[in-house]
């Protein structure tokens, strides 16, 4: 971590831009200079806070590609491989995922992958698909009623534990969104989210969108998904799954029973740009009916149009934003020049190395564990006060060398250890 403090790179730089050209060398030098005296290393074996950021030799090449090919792939038509490979490459990842065909392009159906920005994102654009598709089904039973009496009746939910991005993406869609308690182990489970549910319905309320987290951020915890998506499938609630740091590790054939119930899902997205060495930024989403999203975007002028159309995505319409980097070449290169036999140690090797940390932690009487660890995150804590485990936090990140962030459920204080680096090594 640096050592500067708010505002330290302004006085190391002009006051005005240049107005002559000025030679790389001197570019190059302010680099070292300018930026890395400011820059928190993430991929340091000794990070260990938030959760890892992916990067490889393979991803770094490929970005360096699709800098240089420069196309803004927002239609078939505007750079054909851009599009075309990015179908193929969400099934590959998808297959390595072992989701259900409903998911995937090849099997010729409906549903589809598409590269998102980030995991907030694709829950803002799963929240907007499901808030679309229950505005039909409503005013299909219901034509007498105005579209702002439907969306003020309107209510989703997430666990607690959540990312607040599921929070923002309420505040974003316009719609109320509910935080549910969890059972004792931090899930979300489904008898709770029935209750919940039925009773909305009791009071005029109409639910129309879940999301559960496998891997929450806080401590890593795995939302009950096969009850939950009984829960959703009975009352017709378009069900959303944010795997984004977790999800990496489905492609362990031993860790996709924490997906059991996948199938009952709409929508499913996890951020190889996390854990799966791909650079930032690359967040798959599958969708089982994209149609919803792609009705709820929809606005197509004629300078947009072009002669291929409906016969294969324009992914301007599955995202927010317009524009869109070729980013499917870094899956692509990280995928081919890795295997997935190697990004499968990448994967065992960070887990292994967490539940190294862990039987330090279990063989220190002073100290003992929050959560149960599962992944590459170790929620350890010393025995006593809140205040005495914020002074350690203290104590370790003021020496600069390891970098942890804390969190904090139901009023306990914890330090949260992730295996972020792949050049951390158990010594």
């Amino acid at each position: 971590v640096p050592s500067v403090k708010p505002g330290y790179l302004r006085p190391l730089v002009p006051e005005q831009p240049p107005q002559q050209a000025e030679p790389w060398t001197a570019v190059m030098a302010d680099i070292e200079r300018v930026v890395m005296s400011g820059v928190t290393h993430w991929h340091s074996p000794r990070f260990h806070a938030y959760f890892p950021t992916a990067q490889s030799y393979p991803a770094i090449v490929a970005d360096m590609l699709s800098g240089a090919i420069a196309c803004i792939g927002f239609s078939w038509i505007a750079s054909p491989a851009c599009t075309e490979l990015e179908v193929v490459m969400l099934d590959w990842l998808g297959q390595m995922l072992g989701l259900p065909d409903a998911f995937l392009a090849r099997t010729g159906g409906e549903g589809g992958g598409v590269i998102q920005g980030t995991a907030s994102e694709a829950t803002l654009v799963a929240l907007l698909g499901a808030k679309a598709r229950t505005m039909q089904r409503v005013k299909e039973r219901h034509p007498e009623w105005s579209d702002s009496d439907i969306l003020a009746k309107f209510v989703g939910y997430c666990s607690k534990q959540a990312h607040s991005s599921v929070e923002r993406a309420g505040l974003l869609g316009g719609v109320k969104l509910r935080s549910v308690k969890t059972d004792d182990k931090r899930r979300l489970r489904g008898d709770i989210l029935r209750e919940v549910v039925e009773e909305d319905i009791r009071n005029g309320l109409i639910p129309f969108y879940v999301v559960a987290t496998l891997g929450t951020t806080s401590s890593c915890t795995f939302d009950a998904l096969d009850e939950i998506g009984d829960v959703c499938n009975e009352h017709n609630i378009w069900l959303h799954i944010d795997a984004a740091y977790a999800g990496s590790a489905f492609i362990c054939p031993e860790y996709r029973y924490l997906m059991k119930g996948v199938e009952k899902a709409d929508s499913f997205d996890f951020n190889p740009h996390k854990w799966m060495l791909v650079n930032f930024d690359c967040s798959a989403l599958w969708l089982k009916e994209p149609r919803w999203i792609v009705d709820a975007f929809n606005v197509d002028p004629l300078y947009l149009k072009h002669d291929m159309q409906g016969a294969v995505p324009d992914y301007r319409h599955w995202q927010i934003p317009l524009g869109r980097r070729f980013r499917a070449l870094k899956l692509w290169f990280v995928l081919r020049l890795y295997g997935v036999e190697n990004l499968q140690k990448h994967i065992r090797k960070h887990i292994a190395l967490a539940h190294l940390f862990e039987n330090l932690c279990t063989s220190d009487e002073r100290f003992e564990l929050f959560e149960e660890v599962t992944m590459g995150l170790v929620c350890f804590r010393l025995k006593g006060s809140n205040e005495v485990n914020e002074a350690l936090l203290r104590r370790i990140n003021g020496r600069g060398k390891i970098h942890l962030v804390p969190s904090k459920i139901d009023d306990v204080y914890f330090l949260r250890l992730a295996i972020c680096s792949r050049f951390t090594e158990d010594k």
